[in-house]
């Protein structure tokens, strides 16, 4: 008996399952009626699986992705961002700066110990912005310094829509002054660059929250507030709030909104400097048409942020979760980390939620597929290396097929890859060393050129519409 499939080919011998095309033999049936039913079980199922909350980015998403990282690139670097490449595990206690009772450090971190004597505690990262600080407090680069990056984090947590254990961001920071107009420059870039992706449907939410003189005071009056009010708290916002009390006004849990929205606002607390930065800031977005929406109990996840926090929004998102990205100062970071009192300003735009938020708004498709021209070769295949090589140290995207399929087969391999362009060697052609250049879209014509101007001849075929 012999199954065939798109994927596979099976051949049953007695009473044992043999793949023609993996080369196993490892299952007997008891009753031949049941062979199919096993064997297209066995092959289905991969020995391996990618871990929970990753996954595979396959083509065409990762060149989408790609793409996405390399806009961002162009406009970060157009605004003077180099380039910072940091290493994807820290020291565990980079980490710790992020708050000893966040849920980030206490519940979320990949945690491990390495092979050292005596081993040391390290962490994955969870987030970015850490691992600039330290590295600015290592190096000591002349402030200002501005960089910008990306890369994969990580962070056990629940997976769900847009949200993974290994996620990528990207961001940039600004370290070495406390300026306002840093803060200004870096909110609008992240919003100029929701705009190159299409996106309309962006909203940025902008709060305060305070220095080292607004701070004590604001988190006096949050905590006898949220203690007066505690029997109305989720429980798990009530170990939050022995913990830190600014994180109760993070819960997205539906018990504790009406407990938040009577809270008492930072705006009401802020010192007369925090005051005039918000000012410049507001100000300063205003100059520049940029919208926003001051949201007096925005705080961010994270417990290193300072005066400035922003969040964009996507309202395409239909979803309480629907922050593609945010940030704000962190003026005492570094310090934490061993380096010189050095203010800071930054964001970090989720990926994952952004393309979402792409794909509810119809915007920035995945690319197409960059080959344009296809080599057919029937003549043995030798032709068709020469060939895709000269075609690609021309600058065009090639591609051929392999196994001495027919002319037949190829053209149709040509055909769905979306080439535009047919190059064709059959015997009669290498005998005289030429090709046949044939234009694929609809009624273009064919043509035999010399092997040495089949660059010229394909080139001057695409640049008539070009893509």
């Amino acid at each position: 008996m012999r199954l065939t499939g798109p994927r596979q080919r099976l051949v049953f011998r007695g009473q044992r399952i043999q793949s023609a095309e993996f080369g196993w033999s490892n299952h007997t049936l008891d009753r031949p009626a049941t062979a199919a039913a096993v064997a297209c079980d066995v092959v289905a199922q991969p020995l391996f699986r990618a871990p929970v909350g990753t996954r595979d980015l396959l083509p065409p998403e990762s060149g989408r992705r790609r793409r996405l990282v390399c806009l961002f690139a162009d406009l970060a670097e157009r605004a003077g961002f180099g380039l910072l490449e940091s290493p994807i595990f820290e020291d565990h206690g980079v980490f710790q700066r992020l708050g000893e009772a966040n849920e980030v450090v206490t519940k979320e971190l990949f945690e491990f110990f390495d092979k050292g004597d005596p081993p040391r505690r390290l962490a994955l990262r969870p987030e970015l912005t850490a691992g600039v600080c330290r590295a600015f407090a290592e190096h000591r680069p002349t402030p200002p310094w501005k960089v910008w990056y990306s890369g994969p984090q990580f962070r056990y947590e629940r997976p769900q829509a847009g949200r993974y254990r290994q996620f990528e961001q990207v961001g940039v920071e600004t370290l070495g002054t406390d300026d306002a107009h840093a803060d200004i420059e870096i909110i609008a870039l992240g919003l100029r660059f929701y705009e190159t992706l299409g996106l309309k449907r962006v909203r940025l939410l902008l709060n305060s929250l305070g220095d080292a003189d607004s701070r004590p005071r604001y988190d006096a009056a949050l905590t006898s507030y949220l203690q007066s009010r505690r029997d109305d708290l989720s429980e798990q916002s009530r170990l939050t709030l022995e913990r830190n009390p600014l994180r109760v006004l993070d819960s997205k849990r539906e018990q504790d909104q009406p407990v938040i929205a009577q809270a008492p606002v930072m705006a009401d607390f802020l010192s007369g400097d925090s005051a005039e930065h918000f000012a410049t800031v507001r100000e300063g977005l205003d100059s520049l048409g940029v919208g926003y929406e001051v949201s007096p109990r925005l705080v961010r996840g994270l417990d290193y942020y300072t005066r400035t926090t922003f969040e964009y929004a996507a309202d395409a998102l239909d979803t309480a979760q629907n922050a593609v990205g945010g940030g704000g100062r962190y003026d005492g970071l570094v310090e934490e980390l061993g380096g010189p009192p050095t203010p800071g300003v930054g964001f970090a735009l989720g990926v994952d939620r952004i393309l979402l938020a792409c794909d509810a708004e119809d915007a920035f498709a995945a690319p197409p597929v960059p080959v344009r021209v296809f080599v057919v070769d029937t003549a043995g295949g030798r032709s068709a290396s020469l060939l895709c090589d000269r075609l690609r140290r021309a600058g065009l995207g090639v591609d051929r097929a392999f196994d001495n399929r027919s002319m037949k087969a190829q053209m149709k391999r040509a055909d769905r890859c979306g080439a535009e362009v047919a190059v064709i060697v059959g015997p009669d052609e290498r005998a005289a060393g030429a090709a046949t250049v044939r234009d694929m879209r609809s009624g273009g014509g064919q043509r035999q050129v010399p092997e040495t101007e089949v660059a010229e001849a394909v080139t001057e075929i695409l640049a008539r519409a070009p893509r």
